[in-house]
This record gives structure tokens, sequence and C-alpha cells, in this order.
């Protein structure tokens, strides 16, 4: 069993520091004054040629850089930028903690390569700036939020402090509020703190939102202010707990004041309601309570954003101080070098302002917008004999003025200490030891831990709160339930800790009125199997009581038995998530799906994956159930694995497709059809079709169909793996995003399914066709790409994604990294022990009843031989290379491996 630091229970941020690759503009290194007000601090800093060309390094497109290592929790991270492809000219720029002041400061270090037989003339930019929180994601606006400016001992009120808020016609997402969000958020300019009540808000009659507030000095006159704006028609409210019993709310467009005389108010305890008499929606912004002879003194103004710094020369030849209004910190920077330069852009943006007057060396303030600023360290020329190497350390540091002055003043980029801080830095490096089987994967793979170690954005706003995040890739700044499951996945195979906060970030207390998790995009419930996938892996009954209790609330929520939800609203008991978001199972185009839209099929269509992975997922939570002695809740899931199970098998199967089809119902809910194709054909030869096998309950006959459909080269077999669209269905296209692709995510269920079912081959099959395919597209183009297009082959969609790519860190560890032992979704590991060596190994494995045999992979040291008991009773496993053995068990009982 492994010791583990549990997470914040109400926090949804990454235990990281406050130095990091959080940027979600221009690479380089990032620093967070406060977590809390969504500023964050950047330093780019790249390499381009001399009054020639420069690539600035945009997070939101490709752009000549690639994520190189990462050490776990971003002690040390790196990328390489590629001058000249491949190898010829290059530029390694590394950051890791100063020696000096690990909290304070960052070293900057960066090394030019030339490879050619020709000397190079280059030049480094260091590019700082300040960013401001946006208005949402997907923005580079800086939401601009009002300033509050009170009279003494007034008291504001946020409109979304609410006790309560209940809109008199119910949503389905009363319960789940997208992005973590509460009930009724908005997040627009002008209001204060960026953010309050709207969503269509008293429109209905009967909406209605209950404050209370404690009062510590009675109100001789007291006076209750309420800032609303977006009002289109004149809306009443009634109220409770205010001395006038209607409020009216007059047509506006821009924020006004509704003022409410209270008279005397004694000290104490002050609670209200407004009930909406409908007709029209209104945002709230918040409340003023104070004393009516100071209503004057109240006002708002526009926050402006200030991102041009007070420069101040540091103490030092190449130091420079930066103080900028909107940082609670003074920010330094300092530079080996010769010569450098200071400049100044006034613009929004550098990608095009920078290449644009890159021959421009004579301007040392440059302006083309003027809405925003950048910081401009111009070092150059730096000059590359051919065949050789220069490095060039810099620093940047933050803090108050006098603590950065000091660490500029003793910072000596020539200093030999650098070198030894930044080795002994780089040890952290995520590695993957390997088997000799293994070995010709690990460059691809530490690309892959780069890129996902790396992907991590700061701010992501939530729960009415900033905080750092795991992103599938900087083209999402946002959260992302589905993709973040695998996040959290392949971080277990490198940062534990970091693979436990991702989790973290998506459950929420049992309870919460407003989020049964954290959702985003499609509703896939992984985090329940990252779960199973950690206590495997660590044994941690701390992990297990901490977790379980927020997983069974997703999960209740995702199988129609919790708050609003409307998952199970057919009385079928097939399930469908249709009114969370378009996409049932992650895959966007998938054929049945985007067909469901298009005729507005919603109420009626249910797709197979969802019920899937609820029969999965219900099987998990009952082991980890059972392995909490809950006997009622044990029985409570077998209830709906049997539901679930009886209604795909009555009314989804296909017997003469031989899969498992899109079910539509009549007007009374009842189910009718499969949905079919214009062909005739059923619409859902594909993923979906087959997604029953990693659930488990397919008859011996429905297996057998369904892996020859698998393994058919003209159906759902490529050379590059499993498609996501069967190939001789009608509906399959070259061109798609899911269709016509090979994506890993779902091969990974059904591979994990294979060895619940024994199937060694097929299993080895998948995990070895797509761990040859990374190691193909990685090593020609440094890229870790979304999915790959059967048609070429080659990878394709976003190229630094660490998201549903992850499952390549899984299948390379099952077969190639000694120390492990991996089972599929029937095993529940109740102990394992494996020597320090990787020469022995003893578990503990609960599995359902029954006689059938499954497989499980042990990866013990390559230059041993092994003798294997199940039981006590010796096994002959297979051994698919040195070291790693497949064994066939049955039932439950004790493994143990040992040198023969």
């Amino acid at each position: 069993m492994t010791n583990i630091d549990l997470p914040q229970p109400f926090s949804h941020d990454l235990r990281l520091p406050t130095w990091g690759p959080y940027s979600k503009k221009y690479n380089g290194v990032s620093h967070i004054p406060e977590i809390t007000h969504g500023i964050r601090f950047d330093l780019s800093v790249f390499p381009g040629y001399y009054r020639h060309r420069v690539n600035v390094p945009h997070t939101q497109w490709e752009s000549g850089y690639h994520p190189w290592e990462a050490a776990p929790g971003l002690d040390y991270f790196s990328y390489r930028y590629v001058l000249e492809w491949k190898g010829q000219v290059y530029c390694d720029v590394a950051f890791f903690p100063y020696p000096g002041d690990e909290h304070a400061a960052r070293v900057v270090r960066c090394e030019f390569v030339n490879n050619t037989s020709r000397a190079q003339h280059t030049v480094l930019h260091y590019m700082a700036y300040l960013d401001f929180p946006p208005v949402q994601a997907y923005s580079e606006e800086a939401v601009i939020p009002a300033d509050l400016h009170l009279p003494p001992e007034a008291i504001w009120i946020d409109a979304l402090d609410y006790n309560d808020l209940q809109y008199a016609t119910p949503r389905p997402s009363d319960t789940l509020v997208y992005e973590g969000w509460l009930r009724g958020e908005v997040r627009k300019h002008g209001f204060v703190n960026g953010t309050g009540i709207g969503e269509k808000f008293g429109l209905d009659a009967g909406d209605r939102v209950s404050y209370s507030l404690s009062i510590p000095s009675a109100l001789t006159d007291g006076l209750l202010l309420v800032r609303y704006r977006e009002v289109e028609n004149q809306v009443d409210f009634t109220t409770r707990g205010l001395p006038h019993q209607r409020l009216t709310f007059l047509p506006t467009q821009d924020f006004a004041l509704l003022s409410i005389p209270l008279g005397h108010v004694p000290a104490g305890d002050f609670t209200f309601e407004l009930i909406s008499q409908g007709g029209a929606a209104l945002e709230l912004d918040g409340f003023v309570l104070l004393e009516a002879s100071r209503q004057a003194d109240v006002r708002f103004s526009p926050h402006h954003w200030n991102p041009v710094p007070v420069t101040q020369p540091g103490p030092n030849e190449h130091t420079l101080l930066l103080h900028y209004e909107d940082a609670p910190t003074t920010y330094g920077l300092a530079w080996g070098g010769q010569p450098a330069e200071v400049r100044q852009f006034h613009s929004s943006e550098i990608d095009r302002s920078l290449p644009y007057f890159v021959t421009d060396h004579v301007k040392k303030e440059i302006t083309t917008d003027g809405a925003g600023h950048f910081t401009n360290i111009f070092i150059r020329p730096v000059i590359l004999a051919a065949h050789s190497r220069v490095v060039i350390y810099g620093l940047v540091c933050q803090g108050v003025e006098s603590d950065v002055l000091s660490l500029l003043a003793n910072f000596d980029p020539h200093s030999p200490d650098l070198e030894s801080a930044y080795h002994n830095a780089r040890k952290k490096v995520v590695s993957f030891p390997a088997n000799p089987s293994g070995q010709t994967y690990q460059f691809s793979l530490e690309r892959m831990a780069a890129t996902l170690l790396t992907n991590v954005i700061y701010p992501v706003y939530t729960r009415r709160s900033y905080i750092r995040h795991f992103t599938p890739g900087k083209r999402w700044d946002c959260l992302y339930t589905w993709d973040s499951g695998f996040i959290s996945l392949g971080l277990q195979h490198i940062d534990l800790a970091r693979a436990i906060d991702c989790l973290n970030a998506y459950t929420t207390p049992p309870g919460d009125p407003q989020a049964a998790f954290l959702h985003h995009g499609s509703p896939v419930p992984v985090q329940i199997y990252v779960f199973q996938e950690l206590w495997n892996r660590t044994q941690s009954r701390e992990l297990l009581e901490y977790f379980y209790p927020r997983l069974r609330q997703m999960y209740l929520f995702l199988a129609g038995r919790l708050g609003s939800s409307t998952t199970r609203s057919l009385p079928s008991n097939l399930l469908k998530t249709w009114d969370y978001f378009y996409n049932s199972a992650g895959w966007d185009d998938y054929p049945p799906q985007v067909y469901v839209h298009q005729n507005q099929l919603e109420n009626r269509a249910t797709p197979v994956v969802t019920t899937t992975h609820a029969i999965r997922t219900a099987k998990i939570l009952q082991q980890a159930a059972r392995a909490l002695h809950l006997p009622e809740e044990v029985a409570d899931y077998q209830a709906d694995i049997d539901a679930f199970t009886d209604a795909l098998q009555q009314h989804a199967w296909d017997a003469d497709a031989a899969v498992f089809g899109y079910v539509l119902h009549d007007a009374s809910g009842q189910p009718a059809q499969i949905l079919r194709h214009a062909s005739g054909e059923n619409f859902n030869l594909g993923l979906d079709g087959i997604s029953p096998l990693f659930a488990g309950i397919c008859t011996p006959q429905q297996e057998q169909r369904i892996l020859a459909r698998m393994t058919s080269p003209r159906q759902m077999w490529s050379p590059i793996g499993l498609v996501s669209v069967d190939q001789s269905a009608p509906y399959y296209r070259v061109d798609g995003y899911w269709n016509g692709a090979v994506w890993f995510p779902y091969q990974w269920f059904l591979w994990k399914a294979l060895l619940d079912l024994g199937y060694g081959d097929l299993a080895h099959q998948i995990a070895h066709t797509a761990l040859n395919l990374w190691k193909s597209e990685v090593e020609e183009t440094y890229h870790c790409f979304e999915h790959f297009i059967v048609a070429s082959g080659r990878g394709s969609g976003w190229h630094q994604f660490g998201g549903l790519s992850t499952p390549v860190l899984a299948w390379f560890q099952a077969y190639h990294q000694p120390g492990t032992l991996t089972c599929g979704f029937d095993t529940w590991i109740e102990s394992l022990t494996i020597s320090e060596d990787n020469t022995s190994l003893q578990a503990v494995l609960q599995h359902p009843a029954g006689d059938r045999s499954w497989l499980a992979i042990a990866v013990l040291d390559a230059d041993r031989t092994y003798s294997v008991k199940w039981n006590g009773t010796p096994v002959e496993p297979r051994l698919r290379f040195p070291g790693v053995m497949e064994i066939t068990l049955t039932g439950s009982g004790l493994l143990h491996i040992r040198p023969s």
C-alpha cells in the first residue's frame, strides 16, 4: 500500500508551484502573484535568427517549439525551439528553481546548438508581460469588472452570495451547473468581481433568490440598494423580510440602482427573499446596505487593467525591475549574453508585430494598436560557430523590491554553480525504465510526459475561484471532464500526486446542491475508471474513503437517480445525456449522434455507450462498496446493473448487424425501433455499437460476433488500430474527425475488457499497434497528436495533446516497465507487494465468482526466469517478452511470482 497525501477537499486547484508553464498565450514560464486574483505574469523566452526570422511561440497554434522534458511537480521543465529542422539548429530553453530562493525565482537556461558546418547568427528574446483574467474560456479579452466605492460601514452583498436560488421551471442543470459555476451565474463585463446572476433569472413567475447577512451595528435609517441591468421589460418581484412587499425593476440596458428604504435596522441577522412575478429577465450584481444619508457616496467605476509596467534599472548591468499597477509584487529580470538592449512593444500581441519589425534594429519603442505591453530583452547577435554550443543563463524573480534587488545583485549568469544546479534539477525529469523489449519507445513517451506535465493553464474560473488546471492542449483553456479523466490516467504513470489532484478537481463533496461533479463537455465518467486504476496502484484506504462518496454522487447523477438528472427519463432504462451536451461519449462527429441532432431526436433516441458506462462504473463502485463493507450499496449497484443490462439486451441488440444500436422511443417513451441509416444499415456500426463488450454483459455469441467485427480488416481493424466507425458502413468517411480516424481512449476501454475476457493476443495487438504508431509519429515530428488518419497512417489534430492520447503510457507500462501488474476492469487488487529489484511479486486479487478465465500481466526483471503460483498451485504463464508474463487465472486468490 502506498502512503498518499489527500487533496484539499474543497479545492479544485493543483498542488503546484506559483511558477510554472501556465501561459495561455505565449510559451515560457509564468508566475501567479495571487491565486484568487486571476492575474498571471508571463516571461516568454525564445530564439530567432538575427535580423531574419523569428517564430513567436504562441500556445494556440503550431509555432516551432516542442515540450521536451519535465519533472513531476514541475520543479524543472524545458522546451526545444527548432530553428532548422531536424536537429540542425535549435535552442533548448529550461526553467528550474533558483538555488538561492526556490519560491521567489526561476533560472532560465538557453542552450543554442549548431550541428551544421556553417556559422549561424541567432538572437534570444525575453518577453515579459502581464495577463488579466479573461471574460470566459477561449477569450483573450480581459474581463472588465466594476470597482466598488463604498462609504465606511456600508456592506456589499454579492448577488452570488445567496442562500438559495431556484428557478420556477426546473432545469436539467439545476444540480449539475456547467463549468462548476453556481446556479444562475453569469460572467460579463461590468459586474463587481466580474460575475453576477443572470441566465434568464426572473423570466418565469416564481423564480426566487434568498440572502442572509450579519449586521454588526444597527442602522438608524437603513437603505438597501439593488444593482441590476439588462431588463427589457418591467418586472415585479414580491419580497419576504423587507418592508416593501413589491419591487418594480424598470427597463434598463446599463446598470441601475433600485433603492429600498428599510428604516431602523437592528444589529444581528438580516434575511430577505426576492420572488419574481415573471415577464422579464434581469441580471443582479449585488446589494449595498447602508445609512440612507450616505447613498451619494456609493459609486461603481470600470476597472482599468494597466499592462504597462514602471521599469527601473537593476543593481547590475543587464538587470531590470518591473512594477505593475495590478500586481502585488515586483518582478526582476537578469540576463547574460552580449550585447543586449531593452525594448518596449505597445501592442496587444507580438506574434505579428515582432516578425513585422524583425529587421528594425533601431527603435526601442514599437507601437501597433497600443492595447497591450511587452517588455523585450533583446540579446543579439548570438554567434554560433560550426558544430558548436552556446549557453546563456538568466533569472526571473519576484517579491518585495528590496528582495528582488538582492536577488538580481547576487545573480551571476557566468557562475559554474548554475550549471551544477541545472544538472541537479534535470535529474528529476520523468524517464521510463524498461525491459529491453520496451526501450525503443522511450523517446516518444518522454515527449508525451513533457507534453502532459506542461499542459497546465491558469487562470481557469470555476466554483467562484481561479485555479491551475491540466488541459488536453492549450487550445482548450477550460475544464473538460472527459479528456481530464484520461489526463489523470496518464499522470498516474509519471506524477501520482498530480493525478490525484486532477481527479479531485472534478469531484464534489456529497450533497453539493449545485454540482454533482464538475461538468464540461462530454459527460463520460472516466473519473470512476481513474479511481479504480488509482486503487489498484496504491491500495490506499484513505483515498478510497475520500473518493468513494464523491464518485458515487457522480454515478447516481449520470444513472438518473440524483437531483435534477434527466438521464433516465425514459421507462426503458436506457440512458441519454443529451440535456447536458451534444456529445454522448467524446466522439464529436460519430454518425448516429450527428443524425440525432440534425433530426431533433434527443428526447427519443438513446445511444448505447451511456448505458454501457453506467454498467461498468456501477461494477467498479460495487467493488469499492465491498471493500468499505457497505452491503446495501453493493445490492443497490447490482439492481442498476441488472436493469441496465436487461434494457440493452432487450431493446438495443441487433442480431442481423451484430452490434448494439441506438434505440428510438415512441411518443409515450417506450422503445420502438433501432435507429437505421437511409440504406437500411444499423446506424451504429462503430465503437458505440460494440461498447457493451467493456461492460462485460455480452453473451458468448454476441462476444464472438463483436470480436469478429473488431478484427476484420474490412470492418473495424485497420493497419494503425481500431477505427471509430466501421469501414464497411455506408456512412464511413475518410475526412472525418472521429469518423475515419483512430483514437486511443476507446481502444483502452476495449483492451482492458480483453484482459477480463482472456484474449491476450488481441489485447497485445491493440496495445503494440498503438505504441508503434505513436513511436513512429513522435520520432518523425516531435508532436503528440490527438488522433491518426486511417487513410495516411499519420497523426493529426492538436499537436501538443496530453489528453486522450495518454493510453500509450498505460500500454507501455503494462508490457515493458518492470515492477508492474495489470488486470482488467473486473479485478480489484486487494494488496500488492513487488520487491525493490523487481524479481518477485505477491498480490491478493478479488475477481467476480465464475469459472471463466481472465488475464493478469506481470512485468518483472527481464534477466530472470520465474515460477508462478495461484492459490498455491503452479501456473504456467505465457512469456510475451523476457520478464513479461501473461497469466491465465480463474476466480479470486493469491498470486505469487518468484525467481525459479
